[in-house]
């Protein structure tokens, strides 16, 4: 039914160093749900953050649906994640450490057809950091060639 619909944000693995990650719901109107379908997403700028202990992701871009009509939605607005009370009690404990952000890292339908949401607890890659992925991605894709021939 889900069609693998799996899409991946790239640069949050290249600037946060993540640590634990977990898969969340995510609430969607019916035009957002069929722009996901058709893998008309974009995680440019989008975060997680703890309000009023419920976690919302900002910044997420959903095309607007073609064919949505009157009952479109707005391709950049908050959307809630659903988290189990202990899951947000101990991410939300994770956060207030200094350094710590909640990261989308991807999303998905899975068997169901639910929208899935996997979000990454990580701290900011320093310069030097970002070097060593770098090497270590040529690197491996160097020994992938040669393994190759």
């Amino acid at each position: 039914m889900s069609d693998n619909i799996y899409i991946k944000n790239k640069p949050a693995t290249f600037d946060f160093a993540v640590e634990d990650k977990v898969k969340a719901g995510i609430i969607l109107t019916g035009s957002e749900i069929k722009s996901v379908r058709n893998g008309k997403v974009s995680f440019n700028d989008s975060y997680c953050l703890f309000s009023h202990g419920e976690l919302w992701l900002k910044g997420l871009y959903i095309a607007e649906y073609v064919n949505a009509g009157y009952a479109g939605h707005l391709p950049v607005r908050d959307r809630k994640l659903l988290l189990t009370k202990k899951e947000l009690r101990k991410w939300e404990q994770k956060v207030k450490e200094k350094g710590y952000t909640i990261v989308p890292l991807s999303m998905y339908l899975n068997e169901k057809g639910l929208a899935k949401m996997e979000i990454g607890l990580g701290r900011g890659k320093k310069v030097h950091d970002k070097r060593e992925s770098i090497k270590q991605r040529d690197t491996d894709r160097e020994i992938r060639r040669f393994l190759k021939k």
